[in-house]
């Protein structure tokens, strides 16, 4: 057994079991009753780096009674499946939402379950995931020339072992139309054991192939992590990630920046921000919008450009992602755009207009709190 199964097979998955959790016997049976809803895992080595009850690393994790709460109370708003992908799979565990791509489910087991998580509805469950779904599904994608990039995502698709997924990826790339596979894996921040040299030196046999991983918190990036990281990139598989904006566990700006710094410094791109996703059990981990268009606004000019993610709703109801942006634009017409910068300052930029593009060169200009139009010296 490799170190990282090790790690995986000594996983908390009862409630008696969790760290820094105790209570009256009627406390611990509602933490029971969560438990038989929405399942537990932490693998060893995440439950190392968890330090104290509430800090960012237990809250991801260890199931609490606002989970019961909110499914006790769901309004009609919160959904088991939110982002409605059930609608979207013209075959089993595999969503068809954009006209060029798809999402592939190769598993539905997970390194940590975490309480957030939008598919809690499948994680942890037995049987969802099967060999039959996956033959239906590569051949939907080979059936389908418009499709040339598949998103395997699950579960976590690099639980599944070297064999089985290479056997995946091989089908994959016999297929003449699909140019890109993605994987979307919070593998390498919480199980990073299983990035192996073995499977890295597997995956990039596949190219082009890339990884999008999920970090939500500075404190994910430990030794271990940058290691696994590493061992990607050098395979020459691009990194980019992906966090999900949760109260109480990275809903600050520098919190946020700190963990953008972090990502880069081990050749991460940060791809996207998440609102948290309307899913019943997840309630008390949403904030509001203007939280996280705060957060875009205290990193866009405060950190390099290649620090700021996109802040996006994956909207409800199955509408895909939609971009969210600070108050950038202030006003257009047809001869000029107002927008604003990092600092508030609003500055005007003319619309081309045949004159000015044959023969005009425009000073930048900037509008003051005032209002006023000025030239800037």
């Amino acid at each position: 057994m490799e170190r990282w199964q090790k790690q995986l097979s000594d996983s908390v998955v009862k409630v008696k079991d969790l760290p820094f959790v105790s209570g009256s016997k009627d406390y611990m049976e509602k933490l029971e009753k969560v438990a038989e809803i929405f399942p537990i895992r932490i693998n060893s080595y995440f439950l190392d780096q968890i330090k104290e009850e509430n800090d960012p690393m237990w809250k991801q994790v260890v199931p609490t009674l606002e989970e019961l709460d909110d499914f006790l109370s769901a309004e009609e708003t919160l959904e088991s499946d939110p982002l409605h992908e059930e609608e979207d799979m013209p075959v089993p565990e595999l969503v068809h939402r954009y006209p060029d791509r798809v999402l592939l489910m190769l598993n539905n087991q997970c390194p940590v379950i975490c309480r957030f998580c939008t598919r809690k509805r499948k994680i942890g469950f037995p049987g969802i995931v099967t060999r039959e779904t996956l033959r239906q599904g590569i051949e939907y994608i080979a059936r389908h020339p418009e499709i040339r990039d598949v998103i395997m995502s699950g579960g976590d698709p690099l639980l599944v072992p070297d064999k089985e997924l290479e056997r995946i990826l091989r089908a994959l790339r016999e297929i003449k139309h699909l140019e890109i596979i993605r994987i979307g894996t919070r593998v390498p921040g919480t199980l990073p054991d299983r990035i192996t040299p073995e499977l890295c030196d597997m995956l990039k046999k596949y190219h082009p192939l890339y990884a999008n991983l999920h970090f939500n918190h500075p404190a994910e990036i430990t030794p271990e992590v940058e290691a696994a990281c590493n061992r990607l990139a050098d395979a020459g598989i691009p990194l980019g990630s992906q966090t999900v904006l949760l109260k109480g566990v990275n809903d600050d700006v520098e919190i946020m920046k700190e963990l953008m710094h972090k990502l880069l410094k081990i050749r991460i791109k940060p791809y996207y921000l998440y609102q948290a996703d309307m899913t019943v059990g997840t309630d008390h981990f949403r904030t509001r919008i203007e939280k996280g268009l705060e957060i875009i606004r205290g990193l866009q000019g405060h950190t390099s450009g290649m620090g700021v993610p996109y802040y996006v709703i994956d909207t409800p109801g199955g509408g895909g992602k939609v971009r969210l942006l600070p108050d950038t634009v202030v006003e257009f017409n047809d001869r000029e755009i107002l927008v604003r910068n990092f600092e508030g300052k609003v500055f005007r930029y003319p619309q081309p207009t045949e004159k000015t593009q044959k023969n005009t060169v425009l000073d930048p200009t900037v509008v003051p709190s005032s209002g006023k139009l000025c030239e800037l010296a």
